[in-house]
């Protein structure tokens, strides 16, 4: 998530509450998630396994629970409470509506009709020639192109499934991100894509989407794929173009399937993926589990 206007290393730690490291003046352009920081962005830790990655990533600023020595060029934030702080500051420059408010400042296309019926949150855009049909509901922020079709039921933009315990309970990671639709796409009935919690989650131009799929967040689908029903997505995935994930599908969080791969029915992806097509319950190459079963069936 990227701020309006650059802030102040010190104006963050004053709304937080946390102590800094580094010249009060220091610039800082926004937050996000390790997998996707960029220079001049928070990224937050809060736990002695992750500080090195953290430390060493493409974030300028660190938000971190421990006071440690600062790489240069980079800036701390020390907070008690990082996961917490992170939400302070998403939320401040963020604001969080969850349909409670019809403020709107919808931009809808030519050409494009909404059925009365679908749900369209605040700061939306909608591109031409588009087609939405009833129940649908559009969260804050979407982003939807040209010539898409969205089917009954669907939900863009709902909350990110990401959660620690805290006290017995579980605490949410506030999502400040949103869901972009690029042009050409189509989306099935029932489908839920979860917006990101600081980036954007996106469905790449000219994809098509099957019935009751699960997209988590800040996932990115490439252009041209083609997904069955049934598939579950986690969050932070990267499928590249021209994939096909066939019904009932499980992409666990944070793997990357390359360009052109088929992915056969309810296979589960546990791990990066290089093209190919794949099988089986840990994405086993297709033709080395056809030659394991032959052999399987041949002992005596």
């Amino acid at each position: 998530m990227r701020f309006h206007s650059p802030q102040k290393l010190k104006t963050i730690a004053d709304l937080v509450g946390a102590k800094f490291i580094g010249p009060e003046d220091f610039e800082v352009l926004g937050t996000n998630e390790i997998h996707m920081v960029q220079q001049g962005e928070i990224v937050f830790v809060n736990h002695p396994k992750y500080y090195d990655k953290a430390l060493n990533s493409a974030a300028t600023i660190i938000l971190i629970d421990k006071e440690v020595e600062c790489p240069e060029g980079k800036a701390l934030l020390v907070s008690e409470d990082p996961f917490r702080d992170f939400n302070r500051i998403n939320t401040h420059f963020t604001r969080i509506y969850n349909f409670t408010e019809e403020l709107h400042d919808v931009e809808i296309g030519e050409g494009t009709k909404i059925h009365h019926s679908a749900v369209i949150g605040n700061n939306v855009k909608i591109g031409k020639n588009t087609l939405i049909f009833p129940n649908v509901v559009i969260g804050d922020r979407t982003e939807i192109g040209d010539h898409v079709i969205i089917q009954s039921g669907t939900v863009l933009g709902g909350d990110a499934f990401y959660y620690r315990k805290l006290n017995g309970n579980f605490d949410r990671l506030i999502s400040v991100g949103n869901v972009v639709i690029e042009n050409n796409v189509e989306i099935g009935n029932n489908c839920t894509i979860d917006r990101g919690v600081t980036a954007s989650t996106v469905i790449g131009e000219g994809s098509v989407l099957d019935n009751q799929i699960q997209i988590g967040h800040d996932t990115v689908i490439g252009k041209k794929c083609l997904i069955a029903s049934q598939v579950g997505i986690a969050g932070c995935c990267v499928i590249g173009d021209e994939v096909t994930l066939w019904g009932q599908v499980g992409i666990a969080s944070g793997n990357k399937i390359e360009g052109g791969s088929v992915i056969l029915g309810k296979t589960g992806v546990n791990r990066d993926l290089e093209k190919g097509t794949y099988i089986g319950m840990f994405a086993e190459d297709f033709k080395t589990y056809l030659k394991k079963e032959v052999k399987l069936r041949n002992l005596k």
